[in-house]
């Protein structure tokens, strides 16, 4: 046959179906667990049989060979017929032979051959009136050198035997119907849940990131409420892919038209050298914010990664907001504020001082950038549970709540910030400082004005007692 026909013909079987290999294994498991159970109950039944028939001719054999002692030869022999009349079963077999063979009782024709030693029971065909059955049967010696045989005829028993074969055989075959039954039926809830699992990711493949996958009401819908939950989180981020393009867009636009207006104006307008200069200093002015918000958002993204804890360290907390106290108690002053530090007892923490100052500064710097002349700018900082908490509050306009669910979103800018300079990344690198530190940030309308409060895991350790700073 030529090579391209043998290689068409080739089957092509499901051997890499994830559907048809669980199944699989599932009926397989199903099939030989039966299969083990069932032939246990076959074991331990026959077991039992066999254990019952081996006592009855023990415990017969010794209360015979009492009688013997007490009654000789004869009692003996009464005592075997005696059992012969009463056995309504008719499975009690015996034999008492002299010491030269005679028989003397019992409903055995003769000895048989295949009984040679006394030490185990013996299980061989035996020829009974007019049938063959099968007998199981101890042979003993008694005082004089006569000899017994004790038996029991088990053809009830292998009825017994062949009867639980048969049962456990079709138990078995019903077993091995079900296990595939229900290796169909699994096979056929995995291809659902792979099935919906893959149409959801198709269709947002395709763009549809509003696809979701259904929930079923069973054990399935911890997968899907994965699933969904990723498919959210995915949206999340591409929507604020989108919003921070057009932030971006948006905040960078104003700056570098601006820029190039200026220069273009200069370029053509200028009469001297020191009005080109000029032009171009307020170009860079612009420029340079451009460059500040590439910064930021190069920062937010570096702590958002993850890829600025190794310059983590041990803090104590006092230092660090004395130290920010004392550099923006002109920048207060200069604004006809008052700036005021309160520090409880707290423990140290472990994090990276330059990060924690830098988020706090931007605090400071809003607070300081919308409180009105005569009023209050407070940094306190305290102890909730095992965190230390640091607040900054002032009482400016403050921040509505749909305002504030926003506030840490990139370039995000509230109402009344509209008008004032910034880029509206502030309170997201706050944010990004915060979760790299494993805390969180909590904004709170003081009514008036704005408290943002940073929670931070603390260092075991004492508390460290620090006083206010007015």
């Amino acid at each position: 046959m030529p090579q391209f026909l043998v290689k068409s013909f080739k089957p092509r079987w499901p051997v890499r179906s994830a559907g048809l290999n669980f199944a699989l294994a599932y009926g397989s498991v199903f099939v030989l667990s039966a299969g083990l159970f069932l032939s246990f109950i076959w074991w331990n039944t026959t077991g039992q049989i066999e254990r019952r028939v081996e006592v009855a001719v023990q415990v017969d054999a010794h209360d015979l060979a009492q009688r013997a002692q007490r009654g000789g030869m004869a009692g003996l022999v009464r005592a075997i017929q005696d059992r012969l009349d009463h056995n309504v079963e008719d499975d009690a077999l015996y034999l008492l032979v002299g010491p030269t063979g005679r028989r003397y009782a019992g409903n055995l024709p003769g000895w048989p051959t295949a009984v040679s030693g006394t030490d185990h029971f013996y299980e061989l065909a035996i020829q009974r009136d007019s049938f063959r059955t099968r007998a199981k049967m101890h042979a003993y010696i008694l005082p004089g050198g006569c000899g017994l045989i004790v038996g029991r005829d088990i053809h009830g028993r292998e009825l017994v035997r062949h009867v639980l074969m048969d049962t456990l055989i079709w138990a078995w075959i019903m077993v091995s119907l079900l296990a595939a039954g229900g290796a169909l039926v699994m096979r056929g809830i995995f291809r659902q849940v792979v099935g919906s699992i893959a149409r959801t990711t198709a269709a947002v493949a395709r763009g549809d990131l509003s696809r979701r996958m259904p929930l079923t009401g069973n054990e399935t819908d911890s997968i899907s409420q994965t699933v969904n939950e990723m498919l959210e989180r995915i949206d999340r981020l591409m929507d604020g892919v989108r919003q921070v393009s057009n932030a971006i867009a948006h905040d960078l636009r104003t700056p570098i038209t601006r820029a190039r207006a200026r220069l273009e104006e200069a370029s053509v307008t200028a009469t001297s050298e020191q009005a080109l200069r000029s032009a171009v200093d307020r170009a860079v002015v612009d420029l340079d914010h451009v460059t500040s918000i590439f910064e930021a958002l190069l920062r937010i993204a570096q702590l958002e990664a993850g890829t600025r804890r190794a310059a983590f360290t041990d803090l104590e907390v006092p230092p660090l907001l004395e130290g920010l106290a004392e550099l923006y108690e002109a920048s207060a002053e200069e604004a006809s504020l008052r700036l005021k530090l309160r520090v409880d007892a707290v423990r140290p923490v472990h994090g990276d001082r330059h990060l924690l100052q830098q988020a706090l500064a931007n605090l400071l710097d809003n607070a300081i950038k919308f409180a009105p002349s005569g009023t209050d700018v407070v940094m306190h900082a305290g102890m909730v549970g095992n965190d230390v908490f640091i607040a900054v509050m002032d009482a400016g306009p403050g921040m509505s709540p749909d305002d504030m669910a926003r506030a840490s979103e990139r370039f995000f800018r509230a109402e009344a910030a509209r008008h004032t300079p910034g880029s509206g990344l502030g309170l997201s690198l706050v944010q990004a400082v915060v979760a790299l530190h494993n805390g969180r940030m909590v904004l709170q309308d003081r009514k008036p004005g704005l408290g943002v409060t940073l929670y931070i895991p603390s260092l075991g350790g004492e508390l460290v007692r620090e006083g206010s700073i007015v």
